[in-house]
């Protein structure tokens, strides 16, 4: 690694900290050691994750397994779609691979994951994962047992499920802790996501294990997540279980499955309705834009985000002749959503930006921090909680300010390792 890019990348951790200081509640009281312990477990994380050969080989497994889950969800949507979801063509193809179709193809991905998920959580495999990585953060952070088991979580369940596993506590945590609970909810990917992400991007990173990134993105985001949730609320508060026992939300595996695949009908259904809705909007946008000119090349949306988060991009460690393309791509995250910024990532042309470039992309992409979660995750707490919805709207803000910035860390620290 050049000297050139080490500062780089000091300046960039330092650069993303010192943004979300001026957001601060209370700057005379921040604890830098929580920030400096944040960043050094990340980067201790991300060794482990990225480099350690015992933990790369079960990734390895894991994508085995990621791949029969293709081949198995295949079936189910060969089944009941015909070859709308991938069974034999009943006609020639014009041009490899437009055969792919999005909503019979990548959604039921996400019904099949979410269902399988259920069932592992119901019998104590994820909860026994969830609680060791709870634990650790609890003892470097110092935070509740309940804010623990709820931030880790976001790393397999979704944003509104994970504050599901600690309803009872809602109600008694600190505004501190309702944006750690946000911050890492909107900073991670759901398992059930996960997957469906890596079939879009299967193509694009055709030699890298995509689930073990995704896995380690959110992984390594939950740490920044609390880290920046301590520079813009921090407090001393601290919320602790009245027991010792995981909470149960489902009855038998039966019961998880069924409710597993209607959750992910849900999410599926949402997916495809928001890309529907906003890539039309962003085309209608770009229409209005497309009016005007810079130079010879017309105005657009992309044009405007891209040259907004370039700073951001290099401060994550992309070269600042790549940045605005990766910036575009941070901007239209957050504006928009996760999935049409990778689907826009799916689709760049090949030397538009190098290959690392694209991999700290993903990372910086691997979250659902975006104007639109807000209103997700502010309207699914405050259903389980009614009493605190004006809590939960004083802290939004700042929780996609802190989730943005922490899957920008994410890519900042994955940058020291490729």
């Amino acid at each position: 690694m050049e000297f050139s890019y080490i500062i780089q990348i000091f300046i960039g951790f330092i650069g993303l900290v010192l943004i979300a200081i001026p957001f601060s509640s209370n700057r005379k009281i921040i604890n830098y050691r929580h920030i400096i312990s944040a960043i050094l477990f990340q980067l201790f994380l991300a060794f482990i994750l990225i480099k350690v050969p015992v933990i790369t080989n079960l990734f390895s497994y894991l994508a085995d397994a990621v791949a029969a889950l293709q081949i198995a969800t295949g079936k189910g949507t060969e089944f009941v779609f015909g070859y709308l979801g991938g069974g034999t063509l009943p006609f020639d193809l014009a041009q490899k691979g437009s055969a792919l179709i999005f909503a019979f193809s990548i959604l039921p991905f996400i019904i099949v994951m979410s269902s399988i998920t259920a069932a592992l959580w119901y019998w104590g495999i994820l909860p026994f994962i969830v609680n060791i990585f709870s634990k650790i953060c609890q003892r470097l952070f110092n935070i509740g047992g309940p804010i623990g088991l709820g931030a880790a979580a976001n790393v397999i369940v979704g944003q509104v499920e994970a504050p599901l596993l600690i309803r009872p506590y809602l109600s008694k945590l600190s505004n501190k802790e309702l944006l750690i609970l946000m911050t890492a909810g909107m900073s991670t990917v759901a398992g059930s996501i996960m997957v469906a992400l890596v079939s879009m991007l299967q193509l694009q990173f055709n030699d890298l294990n995509l689930i073990q990134h995704f896995l380690t993105a959110s992984i390594l985001s939950v740490p920044a997540a609390i880290l920046f949730a301590n520079i813009l609320m921090p407090s001393n508060e601290v919320t602790d279980f009245e027991g010792d026992e995981t909470p149960k939300i489902y009855e038998n595996t039966m019961d998880a499955i069924t409710r597993g695949t209607r959750d992910g009908t849900d999410i599926a259904i949402g997916v495809g309705s928001i890309l529907i809705v906003f890539i039309a909007l962003v085309y209608l946008v770009d229409s209005i834009l497309g009016i005007f000119s810079i130079g010879n090349q017309a105005l657009s949306l992309q044009m405007i985000l891209g040259y907004i988060f370039a700073p951001i991009a290099w401060l994550m460690g992309i070269p600042w002749e790549e940045a605005i393309v990766s910036g575009k791509l941070l901007g239209i995250k957050t504006a928009l959503n996760e999935f049409v910024a990778y689907a826009e990532l799916a689709n760049l042309q090949d030397g538009l930006i190098s290959d690392k470039s694209k991999l700290i992309t993903l990372y910086g992409l691997c979250g659902f921090a975006n104007f639109s979660s807000v209103g997700i995750l502010v309207s699914g707490i405050s259903a389980m909680s009614p009493e605190r919805k004006p809590d939960l709207i004083k802290v939004s803000l700042k929780a996609l300010i802190g989730a943005t910035l922490a899957s920008c860390m994410t890519g900042t620290v994955i940058a020291c390792f490729i």
